[in-house]
């Protein structure tokens, strides 16, 4: 079906633009408005603006905030409860020492790019991110007191650790299958599984190179001030533990109650379940049964509490636990949700993504894409990247870019249909901003103001669409 510009484009370009303006505004001026407030006051406005029925406009809005708290919200609080798990048992403090004491400053980002790269291939960007925090969190603490005790500094090590992880997930949930994003495209375009895999991966690896460490190294010390929430990192990474000395205490003197090597298994099992998702998803005929299990146990809610379930499972066997401690870890599980719940309740935010995409923004967008005369790669890169920027969805911008872009290449399924599915992926992760709720994640995770946010997460996403898309266009050569 050929799309047609919308008659009002230039008039819904200028909503967004004001729309973000006011956000932008409300949250920055002396107002200083409470960001969940202002993006429920600019939804309520562009959509009164962009002429969306009140009845539809108050409808987009609960679908936009219950939808996202479904998607999203849910395995953050479970994600949540099993990080203050992992941090009351000394865990994660244990790791974050293991990997620091082991490790020179200058590989800490490297190490950190590789654990996400290998988390983010079954998990979505915002779980990834969520399972990552606690070790993030630990490392990133020890990481300032080495460097306390030795008097050099190399800015924010929470930006420093951050930065890689947020690359190394954004990519692989924009450019990679086993994401749903990329697995739609791939379909539509009729692109060969193990060619699109192993062009992904290609054009992957130096994309979170580049915009990962390479630009932690860089930006991490222009932003010296960032440090999330005293209680959120009490709550990801544990209170911290100190002798009469002032020094950080031992482990002996830990209260830990699960090892190490069950801490880790914690973190792996919602990993491994994804994991199975995708081997069945690609591999057992779909009117198996095995596959059908599979897919449930790997869906991200029902992989994430699963893990907790293991979590406090081994929690309660190991010793220190038991029936003594059972009022005790659930009034902990308790107090974890009250450090997440702004987050949960920015996220919650989506209504302003949904009243763009209800409101016809996206879809004027696309159609006036689609009549520049661009090359098909740079085609459904762009559209991607504007209905990404406008819905706020990474897959509503890769699965409508497809629709669009997938008749101009035919059914040929080879080099060029894959390197499509690559550019698709990396157009809808660029420009991430104020109405994707993976913005606001990292903004509150990492305590930052919408100015440093811009400067990690918009500014990280945007080279890997860039660097994606230059990867994509470098290997059409060989097409």
């Amino acid at each position: 079906m050929t799309a047609h510009p919308h008659p009002d484009t230039w008039s819904l370009l200028l909503i967004l633009v004001a729309a973000i303006g006011a956000l932008i505004l409300l949250i920055n001026s002396r107002l200083r408005m409470h960001p969940f407030v202002a993006l429920i006051v600019v939804a309520v406005a562009t959509g009164i603006a962009a002429g969306e029925p009140g009845g539809k406009l108050l409808k987009s809005i609960e679908d936009g905030a219950g939808g996202t708290l479904g998607d999203v919200g849910v395995t953050l609080a479970l994600g949540a409860m099993l990080g203050r798990l992992l941090s009351d048992s000394g865990a994660t403090d244990a790791i974050a020492h293991a990997l620091v004491d082991r490790s020179p400053t200058k590989r800490l980002p490297w190490l950190v790019a590789a654990a996400a790269f290998v988390i983010g291939i079954p998990m979505f960007f915002e779980v990834g991110l969520i399972v990552l925090l606690p070790l993030i969190f630990s490392v990133a603490r020890r990481l300032a007191d080495r460097s306390a005790e030795t008097g050099g500094s190399h800015g924010s090590p929470y930006v420093l650790l951050g930065v890689p992880a947020i690359a190394a997930l954004s990519t692989l949930h924009g450019m990679l299958p086993p994401h749903p994003g990329p697995l739609t495209a791939m379909t539509g375009v009729h692109a060969d599984l193990g060619r699109t895999l192993l062009v992904g991966v290609v054009c992957a690896l130096p994309t979170v190179v580049v915009s990962g460490p390479v630009y932690a190294r860089w930006i991490a010390p222009r932003l010296p001030q960032v440090r999330p929430d005293g209680a959120l990192v009490a709550q990801f990474a544990g209170a911290e533990r100190r002798s009469a000395s002032g020094a950080p205490a031992g482990g002996s003197g830990s209260p830990s109650r699960i090892r190490t090597g069950l801490a880790i298994a914690s973190v792996l099992v919602p990993v491994a379940l994804m994991l199975l998702r995708t081997l069945a998803e690609t591999t057992i005929d779909a009117s198996s049964g095995l596959r059908a299990a599979l897919t449930f146990a790997g869906e991200p809610l029902v992989a994430m509490l699963a893990g907790l379930l293991f979590a406090l499972v081994v929690t309660l066997t190991a010793p220190g636990g038991g029936s003594s401690s059972g009022e005790e870890i659930r009034n902990s599980l308790t107090d974890s949700l009250k450090s997440v719940a702004a987050i949960l309740l920015i996220i919650g935010g989506g209504a302003f993504k949904q009243v763009l995409q209800d409101s016809g923004i996206g879809d004027a967008i696309a159609a006036a894409a689609k009549g520049a005369h661009l090359n098909v790669i740079v085609l459904g890169w762009l559209i991607s990247l504007l209905l990404s920027l406008t819905t706020g969805s990474a897959t509503v911008g890769i699965v409508s870019a497809t629709g669009i872009v997938a008749p101009l290449i035919g059914t040929g399924g080879g080099l060029e249909a894959s390197l499509l599915v690559v550019a698709v992926g990396a157009g809808s992760i660029g420009l991430n901003y104020v109405n994707h709720a993976g913005f606001w994640l990292v903004k509150e995770s990492f305590g930052m103001s919408l100015g440093e946010a811009a400067k990690t997460q918009t500014v990280v996403q945007t080279l890997v669409s860039v660097l994606g898309l230059g990867m994509a266009l470098l290997l059409s050569v060989f097409a």
